[in-house]
């Protein structure tokens, strides 16, 4: 019995290459990605956009956002296909033997973060919707959420195949509702509203899509290890960035900009409001699409978190899943998830300049990267981030219609080709050792 227990829960390889004869299918390991981004806090942050920017300027804010994360996740995909490696394993690297743990540790930490905001914000939106108790909501949502969890990258795959095309179909039946009250062919209309006129500039828009997926963007290696080789590792990441996401954003763009949301400012094109007082079926649809929903972040970052762990302390993904599953539990219900706004802002600041630094030592000088001899410390790698995290903290400061998560990819990128240039003189391997690194 034991043994065909075992058996149905496939090895995580947390702490070595995921060999060929285990990876999936290219179908399999996108239904992992594009379940991600359909989400509705992707509708209520597109609807925030547009009641600033206006149509057009949201569109392009939108757009170009999952422009940068296709970039920045498909190199970090591409990667992590060719190699099977999940992403302790290359930041260990990039940033050395030891070094990688600061850099794992800490958005290990930052997605268990968003862990504990999704599960709060289950318990809260039941509540709010259903009038159902809310800490008891947010208690069960932890332990669904653990549970799925628990039975690997797989279950994940699964309930994206779920949570995509339910998302669609419910922000579709939404917009059919609305339509017989709104005119939705004046949608590209809508200029902003003049009660926020010039409190958010095209780059911070930029920023907010960037950083809602920074954290996981760049821990991407955790899923797309999976892929049979690179190119599959890019059209997994292509399903989501831009694809999955902009269709997620683009719901909350239309019904802001169709004058149809309720509270635009704070709650921006959310639309599960709209889809109450149409009949008992579609309230218990409502009901469970919430924790599919929401339950494909909640998994997607605990999962990120619990590989990152089980490396970082020699153990289980599966271990850690319920040990970070309920200390993410306890935060969301001492409602931690209030404080969501300081992770945005920190995601967009300090978490891109690490990828960005790991994308051109991997990939662009990977004749470096290869043959150097093994550090515990890689003091150039974070003394790049440290650049572009500083010149992302001034832009954030001085010049934030640039967008500073766009500034500190380039910058840390920029600043670690110089330091490797400057220091080409690498200490050798010998040949048969960089498997080693």
């Amino acid at each position: 019995m034991k043994a065909d227990k075992q058996s149905k829960l496939e090895q995580e390889f947390e702490h070595g290459p995921v060999p060929l004869s285990h990876r999936h299918s290219t179908r399999s390991v996108s239904a992992v990605w594009f379940g991600f981004p359909m989400i509705l806090t992707n509708a209520l942050f597109g609807g925030i956009i547009t009641w600033h920017l206006g149509f057009w300027p949201a569109i392009y804010a939108i757009l170009l956002g999952n422009l940068v994360l296709f970039g920045y996740v498909g190199a970090l995909s591409y990667f992590a296909g060719s190699t099977g490696l999940n992403f302790a394993l290359q930041a260990k690297r990039t940033f050395g033997s030891k070094g990688y743990i600061l850099v794992s540790g800490f958005l290990s930490t930052v997605v268990i973060g968003w862990y504990a905001f999704q599960t709060g914000l289950t318990g809260t939106v039941i509540h709010e919707t259903f009038g159902w108790n809310e800490l008891g909501v947010s208690a069960f949502a932890m332990v669904l959420y653990i549970a799925i969890t628990f039975l690997g990258v797989r279950a994940l795959s699964m309930l994206g195949m779920i949570a995509a095309p339910m998302y669609v179909i419910l922000g579709l039946v939404a917009l059919w509702l609305i339509a017989d009250s709104h005119d939705l062919s004046q949608i590209t209309q809508w200029h902003g509203s003049e009660a926020v006129a010039g409190g958010m500039t095209i780059g911070t828009a930029v920023t907010m899509v960037i950083a809602g997926f920074a954290d996981s963007g760049t821990m991407t290696a955790d899923f797309t290890r999976w892929s049979k080789d690179g190119k599959s590792a890019v059209i997994a990441a292509f399903s989501a960035f831009p694809l999955a996401n902009v269709i997620s954003y683009l719901f909350g763009v239309v019904i802001v900009a169709a004058g149809a949301a309720v509270d635009p400012l704070q709650n921006g094109g959310n639309f599960l409001p709209l889809l109450m007082g149409h009949g008992q079926a579609l309230s218990a649809i409502a009901f469970l699409f919430v924790f599919i929903n929401l339950g494909s972040v909640c998994t997607h970052c605990l999962y990120n978190g619990a590989v990152g762990f089980s490396h970082l302390f020699g153990s289980k993904m599966r271990l850690w899943t319920v040990i970070l599953g309920v200390i993410g539990g306890a935060l969301a219900l001492a409602g931690v998830w209030h404080y969501f706004l300081n992770w945005l802002s920190l995601l967009g600041v300090v978490v891109p300049p690490f990828g960005a630094v790991m994308i051109v030592d991997l990939i662009f000088m990977e004749q470096y990267s290869r043959l150097r001899q093994v550090q515990t410390f890689r003091g150039s790698a974070f003394a790049a981030w440290a650049v572009g995290s500083l010149c992302a903290v001034v832009a954030h400061v001085w010049f934030p219609a640039f967008g500073e998560a766009i500034i500190g990819l380039l910058t840390a990128a920029l600043a670690y080709t110089a330091l490797v240039k400057l220091n080409s003189k690498v200490p050798m391997m010998a040949p048969g050792e960089e498997n080693n690194v």
